[in-house]
């Protein structure tokens, strides 16, 4: 498993759930990552929510660094948006753009209720007549990659419980179209270098590819037979959604970590407390 499988494998673990938070709750999240490989740096983030009472913005940009630069440079960004409908999040758009070593990649779709309606990408998937196709059916009932690194915690149920968890997510990421699950493990402590300090949910994640895909992969092989990666996650201040605080998966080179140097959240007040006169 060689550097592409690795980039590979820390691309398709990043994206994960979600369910914003209901209409009352509000907050805005500001954070900063690193990534790391076997202990070496390879990579830095930003990552800023914001989450108001009836839609969502979540925009991330990230390039590599240290060690990773030796093989291969790059940089990339994606930004979601949607709205709020019931307590469940609805994305309407998600756009990315990734380059490295001088090739970029793009993608945009657009959604609604759950279904790709238009997506393009640049450049097209290498044919493949091993790939499993991507049709129709594959692009219903999903969520595009930024979408799906929130999660809110359903009715009043414990932030830190089993139920921070979810059990199935369903991506569709433009050429990918798999599932995720979660399972409750456990619940640790951690503490950013700036912002959150307190408790974490550990859950264990599990990657069933679904389409998109070419089986005779590598990385993807190996992504189906891990059952050591895990996604630690905390809240954003005011809301009951959760997102990653830190992502590990094991590699045969070494652990692959992301996680939040900079972890600062507030919750926002009501647009109508908001706008209303002081007393």
């Amino acid at each position: 498993m060689g550097w592409g499988a690795v980039r590979t494998a820390m691309g398709l673990v990043a994206p994960i759930l979600a369910a914003i938070a209901p209409a009352h709750a509000q907050g805005r999240l500001d954070a900063r990552y690193t990534v790391t490989l076997a202990g070496l740096p390879i990579g830095k983030g930003a990552w800023v929510i914001d989450i108001a009472e009836d839609q969502y913005t979540a925009a991330a940009s990230g390039t590599t660094a240290g060690l990773m630069r030796v093989f291969a440079s790059g940089q990339g960004s994606g930004a979601s948006r949607g709205f709020i409908v019931g307590g469940a999040p609805v994305p309407a758009s998600f756009a990315a753009s990734v380059t490295s070593d001088k090739k970029t990649e793009e993608i945009r779709m657009s959604l609604v209720s759950g279904t790709v309606k238009e997506f393009a990408l640049s450049p097209p998937a290498v044919p493949n007549p091993e790939r499993i196709p991507v049709t129709e059916a594959h692009r219903r009932g999903v969520i595009d990659p930024m979408t799906s690194s929130l999660y809110r915690v359903p009715g009043n149920a414990d932030l830190f419980g089993p139920e921070a968890c979810p059990r199935l997510v369903s991506v569709f990421d433009g050429r990918l179209r798999y599932d995720l699950q979660l399972a409750y493990k456990r619940t640790e402590r951690v503490k950013a270098e700036k912002g959150y300090d307190g408790p974490a949910v550990v859950c264990a994640i599990y990657f069933s590819p679904i389409a998109g895909y070419v089986p005779s992969r590598a990385a993807i092989k190996y992504l189906i037979e891990q059952r050591g990666m895990e996604a630690w996650l905390v809240p954003v201040a005011g809301t009951r959604v959760m997102v990653p605080f830190r992502l590990s998966i094991p590699t045969p080179i070494g652990v692959g970590v992301m996680q939040a140097t900079q972890f600062v959240s507030a919750s926002q007040p009501p647009r109508a407390a908001a706008s209303g006169k002081t007393q």
